[in-house]
């Protein structure tokens, strides 16, 4: 049961060669760095559309949204209603700001209002929010071929690093773009597939889905009431997902980089929104996967009985105290293993590993290059010749890679892919999107007022953080904030009190 059947891993192993081979084929193009990073400027908006798509549709996304919605309900679905916010203020004012700058790094604009230090401090915040996510993409692979083949997590991961780094250091964002596009096609109809067996083997189909869904409460989107954002409500979670939504279309090298890739600015817009029209109902879809596994077992208890009993010794409770929470990211490799036919196993297997190709690539393009542009050439020399900057962008690729193994194989053994990305991503985050706002929006503010804000910014994403391990001496100190409103927390600190010290020292002027 362990095993796959060599028609499944063939498929995977084709899957993988067909993508090396598309590095290898545009590989000789890349001689200059304006090639590697960008692509010369020739992509076309609906493949650049394409390309957000596959990005945000990583494997968190198919892991992570089905098991959430398998052990709560479809709260976290707000995130991606939140989505077209965000995606209105990003094609209006960030893509144009981008494009007439011209600048390939995201944070050339940070050094020229506020110094070096915002530059760097901007790159590191990204470095990490990319290793965070790379690694819970790795982590979820592994955790999904653990389950079918008996292999061991690290292994996993070392085996498909490898291979997605080198095809990342030989094809350059060109090769990125163009298989996300087709990667995109994969793993929408790995989807449609999953969902399809799921409802072919339930006595009442959709009905039955729906009508267990609503039974227990599994298509809640959480609670409308304000109260104190302690809770995982709708307005946290919507919050929580504009402010990510604005990092990731205002501030993240992963997209900006590919503004640039667009014939034009008006492309470069359209492709936010086609990102946003496919992704919004496609992660639906997901969730709905995970209420259908729900209804799908609790037709067939019986089947899910080894998961309960494999997971309750892992964690060492009882089984009665067992909650579908403690699961939820298991089910659908489970499932997978157990109900899948041979040979469309292999295609479910391969759209998984094209959801997190496209992601971790594009990241490990796009940190590369930000290494290249604000640290080589800002620090250690600026007249690199071109095949000095290609070296350089290959060997930060090859070590981007390490470390997202390496985070990877940390993260085993957390209970909830989605909610540990989550986590991750509002810490590091929220420091670098409230110092973009302030100064793209607060333009009297100066240096010392942007240095004070991050220091303090940063000092408070740290308490909403840690402080609920602050011993009892110190429960004073304590936040009840939901850990999800970190980077709403983080962000509206740096940005206000950036703008209340500008404001300050404007009204501290002497008058004449």
């Amino acid at each position: 049961m362990n095993h796959l059947p060599i028609v499944d891993l063939t498929i995977i192993a084709v899957y993988f060669a067909a993508m090396i081979a598309v590095g290898i084929i545009l590989s000789g193009k890349n001689k200059e760095t304006e090639q590697y990073t960008v692509a010369s400027g020739a992509i076309p908006g609906w493949a650049l559309g394409m390309s957000f798509y596959a990005t945000f549709l990583s494997a968190i996304t198919f892991l992570g949204d089905p098991g959430k919605s398998f052990g709560a309900n479809w709260n976290s679905f707000v995130f991606s209603l939140s989505m077209p916010f965000a995606a209105i203020i990003a094609s209006k004012f960030f893509v144009p700001f981008y494009r007439n700058s011209e600048a390939i790094s995201a944070y050339t604009h940070l050094e020229e209002r506020f110094g070096p230090w915002a530059r760097t401090y901007a790159m590191i915040c990204f470095v990490l929010i990319q290793l965070a996510r790379m690694g819970t993409i790795f982590y979820s692979i592994a955790l999904t071929l653990k389950a079918l083949t008996g292999y061991s997590m690290p292994a996993i991961m070392i085996t498909t690093g490898i291979c997605i780094v080198v095809y990342t250091m030989m094809g350059g964002m060109k090769a990125v773009i163009w298989t996300e596009v087709v990667q995109a096609v994969i793993k929408t109809l790995g989807a449609l597939l999953i969902l399809y067996l799921i409802v072919s083997q339930l006595d009442g189909g959709f009905e039955y889905i729906v009508d267990t869904g609503k039974a227990n409460d599994k298509f809640s989107l959480g609670s409308f009431r304000i109260s104190g954002f302690s809770m995982s409500t709708f307005w946290v979670i919507f919050l929580y997902g504009f402010f990510i939504n604005l990092n990731n279309f205002g501030i993240d090298q992963n997209y900006i980089q590919r503004y640039h890739t667009a014939r034009n600015s008006r492309d470069a817009s359209r492709s936010i929104w086609m990102c946003v029209v496919f992704y919004v109902p496609v992660s639906m879809l997901f969730f709905f996967i995970g209420t259908a596994l729900y209804a799908y077992y609790n037709q067939h208890p019986e089947l899910i009985l080894p998961l309960q009993q494999q997971v309750a010794a892992e964690k060492n409770i009882a089984l009665a105290n067992l909650s579908p929470a403690d699961y939820g990211d298991r089910v659908l490799p489970f499932f997978m293993r157990n109900e899948v036919p041979r040979g469309l196993l292999g295609l479910i297997i391969a759209a998984i590993l094209s959801a997190a190709m496209s992601t971790m690539s594009s990241g490990m393009n796009s940190s590369a290059t930000v290494f290249l542009k604000d640290i080589y050439l800002r620090y250690f020399n600026k007249d690199a010749s071109p095949k000095a900057q290609m070296r350089v962008l290959y060997v930060a690729t090859a070590v981007m890679g390490v470390l997202a193994i390496s985070f990877g194989i940390g993260m085993i053994g957390v209970k909830s892919l989605l909610d540990a990305w989550w986590k991750l991503a509002g810490i590091f985050s929220g420091g670098i999107l409230g110092l973009f706002l302030l100064g793209l929006l607060a333009r009297k503010a100066k240096n010392i007022e942007a240095v004070i804000a991050v220091i303090i910014g940063v000092l408070v994403i740290i308490w909403v953080t840690f402080s609920r391990q602050l011993p009892d001496n110190y429960a004073w100190l304590r936040t009840n904030l939901h850990a999800n409103m970190t980077i709403v927390i983080g962000t509206l600190t740096i940005f206000l009190t950036g703008k209340f010290l500008a404001g300050l020292r404007k009204s501290s002027r002497p008058t004449h």
